[in-house]
């Protein structure tokens, strides 16, 4: 499982003409599914983007994490996170979860960050999306749960 992070100061997502999620300070988390990913990773990745020290504290050091700041999370499923680029020109999906079990993950994964007592929005599962945000840094962080 992947998690491409990013501290922003707003984003939003939406479908078509259609706003389906809008958060202030906080993270705006695209979340990769790969095949093999259990609820152990989910459960890591989550703990692991609610924990994050990515926010300034009184000295302008990242000390704080988002649930510190009293921040947002706005989680959208991103497959081509799990995209090899190794060889060709052509992106191979292989590694990306097929759809039914992506969901059941992508859902776990936003009932353990609401569960964490951190306000979540969400994009729409499966749909072709538009995301707007203002990345504040910047600061963007890769999290891998452990293969």
């Amino acid at each position: 499982m992947k998690a491409l992070v990013q501290r922003v100061s707003c984003a939003s997502v939406t479908v078509g003409s259609r706003l389906v999620g809008t958060i202030g300070t906080g993270l705006l988390v695209l979340l990769g599914i790969e095949k093999g990913d259990t609820e152990k990773d989910v459960s890591f990745v989550a703990a692991k983007c609610a924990n994050l020290r990515i926010f300034e504290d009184a000295e302008g050091r990242m000390n704080r994490s988002v649930r510190d700041i009293h921040g947002s999370m706005l989680v959208v499923s991103q497959f081509t996170l799990c995209a090899d680029c190794r060889t060709g020109n052509r992106p191979s999906f292989d590694r990306a979860e097929l759809p039914e079990r992506a969901r059941h993950l992508y859902e776990q994964f936003i009932s353990d960050i609401a569960h964490s007592d951190i306000p979540v929005a969400t994009g729409e599962f499966g749909a072709r999306m538009q995301i707007d945000l203002v990345n504040d840094g910047p600061v963007t962080l890769l999290i891998e749960s452990p293969k």
